[in-house]
């Protein structure tokens, strides 16, 4: 390959008035297509087509200094998020990043950890970057910012914030009732941690909804999830102590699909089996739940959707800052029945050890043994 130089300035860059003239088209109509602005709906499909091709051919790139001197925006979005796992997170951040990029515009991610000093700084540190607004995942902020706010998996009501949530009263019946179906009666329940907006709304469905279908919520098979983890060892040490100290239940109820795993886990450990001895629910329905063995049964969350719905949601309030916007949109789970659930064992076997399973197993063939020999006669 051989590269010229040039003398003098060298050619100048093809700008939107040269564009225009070249399609024939009104700079207004180019500009409209080219920013994908609302308005470029209106416009023909062959139309919008043809400036793109022709931007193309020209080399021509819309001058972002412009554009927000013209609109006031400087197309950043800020997202904040507790962390950067696989599962949840993952997920939702490719929806938002894919459909913020379709729309033209970049993002600032940030994660606080669950610090309160950092969630209450991060939106300060952001607006002073300009951006035209928030997209909030699983984090409640402490106060009203001066840019509009779409908040995922959000409880809190502030002013100028649409929260995004699941009905987590459906949720908890869905897991609640096919559990109760498959005949499971001590069921072990996981909290999650205090810093997810999801904890105790997801806590206060199971609540209301075991009453209604006939289960008992027993404080000793309750465990709480505190430490700031976002893999499977977030569940692994709450239901490995609660295995030493009970094994009187036959399915537990986890918080996510992460801690779900680290449960698995610690019932394996355990010499225990899932789900023939205790049977695992968990939830979100992230992409590894169909992958680990058993496949996991699970709550799921419409994760796609929330995330093209937050985007969708803050953009049309960024670009329409005068009209009314909602509150809140709520969104449906649906159960996912899988390989971690069957039907409860007997509940006298359930907290039996492997090893006294192994004695009984033993005896019992002793004694049918010494039942079949024929009596001698005498």
């Amino acid at each position: 390959m051989t590269t010229r130089i040039h003398g003098g300035e060298g050619p100048k860059p093809v700008n939107l008035k040269v564009l225009a003239e070249y399609l024939s088209l009104s700079p207004a109509t180019v500009s409209l297509v080219m920013n994908n602005a609302p308005g470029a709906k209106s416009i023909a499909p062959a139309t919008r087509q043809r400036v793109l091709e022709a931007a193309k051919k020209l080399d021509y790139r819309p001058n972002p200094i412009a554009r927000s001197l013209r609109t006031r925006q400087t197309f950043t979005i800020g997202v904040i998020v507790p962390e950067f796992s696989e599962g949840y997170f993952t997920m939702l951040m490719n929806v938002v990043e894919e459909h913020l990029l379709q729309a033209g515009y970049l993002q600032f991610v940030v994660s606080h950890q669950g610090r309160e000093d950092l969630i209450d700084e991060y939106p300060s540190l952001l607006r002073q970057r300009s951006v035209d607004g928030f997209v909030l995942v699983n984090t409640e902020l402490n106060q009203e910012v001066a840019a509009p706010v779409v908040s995922i998996s959000g409880h809190k009501k502030i002013k100028g914030t649409t929260n995004l949530m699941l009905d987590h009263d459906r949720a908890a019946h869905l897991a609640l009732k096919h559990l109760y179906d498959l005949g499971h009666r001590r069921i072990a329940f996981m909290k999650g941690q205090k810093q997810i907006g999801d904890s105790e709304s997801r806590w206060q469905g199971i609540m209301a909804m075991a009453s209604r279908v006939g289960l008992t919520i027993h404080k000793d098979l309750c465990v709480y999830l505190e430490q700031n983890a976002w893999s499977p060892e977030l569940g692994y040490p709450v239901v490995r102590d609660l295995l030493q100290r009970t094994r009187d239940f036959t399915a537990i109820f986890c918080f996510n699909d992460i801690s779900a795993i680290g449960a698995v886990r610690a019932i394996c450990d355990a010499g225990l089996r899932c789900p023939e001895d205790i049977s695992v629910v968990g939830f979100d329905d992230i992409a590894s739940a169909t992958y680990m063995c058993p496949r996991l049964t699970t709550v799921r969350q419409p994760l796609r959707r929330m995330g093209e719905t937050a985007v969708q949601t803050l953009l049309t309030r960024i670009e329409s800052p005068q009209d009314a916007y909602p509150e809140v949109i709520m969104f449906e789970p649906e159960l996912m029945v899988r390989e971690s659930t069957c039907a409860a064992r007997h509940l006298e076997m359930a907290a039996e050890t492997p090893a006294m399973a192994l004695a009984a197993e033993v005896s019992g063939k002793v004694a049918k043994t010494r039942s079949t020999k024929p009596l001698s006669k005498k």
